[in-house]
């Protein structure tokens, strides 16, 4: 099936393996061997590790442990950096249903021992919501609607103030903040917002641009979008073989370089309004994130 924002988008085409990049629809890409982590294998696919000895008797296999692969792949186009395999809707919903609760945080501090203490300060109110505000209060109109797309509780949303209403559109299925109401899919895309919110969304995302096609049904010709995404470190640095240094995948699926952020807005249907890379500090840890606000394409 491939799915498109508009008739003048690039398509993408949905894979199993992804063949082709998922923010400017390239096939010229480059890949390197890589494992997907034992916690999401788990937890979206029920395949946990195995080490294999001689009670296998496996005669042309190497004893040792047993992993999923996959392959980390670089857009050679855009410079997006993201992971072959691309989860269902039902994997999807695997790995985040009850996203941080008693069953995900067990399975995962299994895996990675200490997990459970770091999700503590993870599940903090972030601090940096004056620098969304400062980077988006340019581009807003009062009164300002919002609909937090992906926004879990709502606790991270930003204009608790200014707002006149919070829609929550989320697939972990949590309880959200006094004032907040959660909506369906359908009650989401068939109203119009002055701010629609993707924040730390779209990393974890197989088709971004599915996200950008529902979220625009969302829009009017005064709606501004926000985007969030990590600026993971291997992005910020100067190599050109990025692939053969991600050797591992996480939640996150996608790393954003600023060209693939922007190839992915443009190519479906958003005009930019402005980007920036925000320092902050998460659980103790000196992270960027990359920022974008846009319109729709006039």
């Amino acid at each position: 099936m491939t799915i498109t924002a508009d008739e003048t988008s690039a398509p993408v085409a949905r894979e199993r393996l992804a063949s082709s990049c998922v923010c400017c629809g390239s096939a010229d890409l480059a890949s390197s061997p890589a494992i997907l982590m034992p916690f999401v294998a788990d937890r979206a696919f029920g395949w946990a590790p195995v080490e294999i000895d001689d009670s296998w008797g496996l005669q042309t296999i190497r004893n040792g442990m047993a992993y999923t692969i996959c392959k980390t792949l670089r857009c050679r186009q855009c410079s997006h950096l993201f992971c072959d395999i691309r989860f269902s809707d039902a994997e999807m919903n695997a790995l985040y249903a009850g996203y941080r609760e008693e069953a995900y945080v067990a399975l995962r501090d299994h895996y990675e021992p200490g997990y459970r203490a770091r999700n503590t300060g993870l599940v903090e109110i972030v601090t940096y919501k004056p620098g969304i505000e400062a980077f988006l209060d340019p581009y807003l109109r009062d009164p300002l609607t919002i609909l937090d797309w992906g926004g879990d509780t709502g606790s991270n949303t930003p204009y608790e103030r200014r707002r006149v209403s919070l829609d929550i559109f989320d697939i972990s299925g949590k309880d959200v903040v006094p004032g907040a109401r959660v909506v369906t899919l359908e009650q989401a895309t068939s109203a119009k917002y002055r701010l629609v919110i993707c924040g730390q969304l779209l990393e974890h995302t197989p088709y971004p641009s599915e996200v950008l096609a529902q979220v625009r049904k969302a829009m009017d010709a005064d709606s501004v979008l926000y985007i969030e995404v990590p600026f993971e470190t291997v992005m910020r640095q100067d190599t050109p073989d990025r692939e053969t240094i991600k050797r591992h995948w996480h939640e996150h699926v996608n790393f954003y370089s600023q060209s693939s952020l922007t190839a992915l807005l443009r190519t479906f249907g958003f005009d930019i309004l402005d980007q920036n890379v925000l320092a902050i500090n998460v659980a103790g840890s000196d992270v960027q994130i990359l920022q974008a606000a846009c319109r729709l394409a006039r």
